[in-house]
């Protein structure tokens, strides 16, 4: 079994290039099936989050919001330089409403989800990513008025919701978090013990399948939706490759002057990179008939940052290179005592 999980993810690139592939053959072949599909992505995507909490050392979370300098590195490209980045693209399709305004709910807001994973399979701090996820959330939450007010004006504002951000965070890292913690916590009781190293093994076993599983859904569940619009969204496209390699480079500079180790360097880069698209979708969603390619410009997003993630997590190791770091996808830390 362990020579199996080993040779997956020596080969995970491959096998995630080709779960998107499946997905784009199914949701082109059968365009019937999207809605069955969206329905499992917040379930799916759950379930490979509890996965990857699990190989995080969640009791070093909490010691990760001390760590100032990685924090305010993640905060100051997120809010500080990816809005300027955003608002210098975002030019390019200023002339179409619609599109401006779902290239900026997009790129304005940085991913709390899936993130972590990819992180994790490119030896970045997972942890260290997971303990600033409240403070992303919340400060998109605070801060993505006034940049859509700025960029796109005052009617833009009176867009934003409050509930899918709370939702998301709720089902997508409270209740996959907790259950890791209480797995974790069995882990260090006699009785459970068993039990939960079980679940551990299981779990790391399936991270590879789990993420192939969940490219594959999201992909074939939207790319009939972009292909019926595919002329008009055909110029978002320049402008989200741009934004990832630009990012790129703006992560790995920002790292070094924060003078970060290797882990957290390639956390700063993802998070920079990586953006909250399955979050800021019902935003979209609920905009005016008038305003219907905005939600398909959000959409376009996922599909060039799902390929350019896959890429990312064999290049970012390339350009920060080290050894892989032991809090990438360490074996479990209990946040309880031991018990009887």
């Amino acid at each position: 079994m362990a020579g199996f999980v080993q040779r997956m993810e020596q080969r995970q690139v491959t096998l995630f290039l080709a779960a998107i592939g499946l997905g784009l053959l199914v949701g082109w072949l059968a365009p019937a099936a999207a809605p069955a599909l969206s329905s499992t992505i917040t379930p799916v995507l759950g379930l490979l989050l509890f996965a990857t909490f699990l190989g995080v050392p969640l009791a070093a979370v909490w010691r990760s919001f001390l760590d100032r300098r990685f924090l305010g590195g993640v905060l100051s490209v997120n809010f500080v330089l990816v809005p300027a980045v955003v608002f210098g693209l975002s030019r390019f399709v200023a002339a179409d409403r619609a599109l401006l305004l779902g290239v900026l709910l997009v790129l304005l807001t940085p991913c709390v989800d899936y993130v972590i994973v990819f992180t994790g399979l490119a030896g970045g701090a997972a942890d260290r990513l997971l303990a600033a996820t409240p403070l992303l959330m919340l400060l998109q939450i605070v801060l993505l008025p006034g940049y859509l007010w700025l960029f796109a004006g005052p009617d833009a504002a009176a867009l934003i919701e409050v509930a899918p951000f709370v939702e998301a965070f709720l089902v997508l890292i409270v209740l996959p978090l907790a259950a890791a913690a209480a797995v974790q916590c069995g882990s260090r009781r006699r009785r459970l013990a068993r039990s939960a190293g079980s679940i551990e093994t299981c779990m790391q076993a399936a991270m590879v399948p789990l993420m192939m599983v969940t490219l594959a859904v999201v992909v074939g569940s939207q790319i009939a939706a972009v292909g019926a619009q595919a002329a008009a969204l055909l110029a978002v496209v320049p402008v989200y490759i741009a934004f990832l390699a630009i990012m790129v480079g703006v992560g790995l500079v920002a790292a070094r002057l924060a003078r970060l180790d290797v882990p957290a360097s390639r956390a700063l880069v993802f998070s920079g990179a990586t953006r909250n698209s399955l979050v800021v979708l019902p935003l979209a969603l609920a905009l005016p008939a008038s305003l219907a390619l905005a939600p398909l410009a959000v959409v376009t997003q996922t599909l060039v940052e799902l390929l350019g993630m896959v890429v990312l997590v064999r290049l970012v190791p390339r350009l920060v290179p080290g050894s892989r770091p032991d809090a990438a996808r360490p074996s479990s830390v209990a946040l309880c005592d031991d018990g009887p």
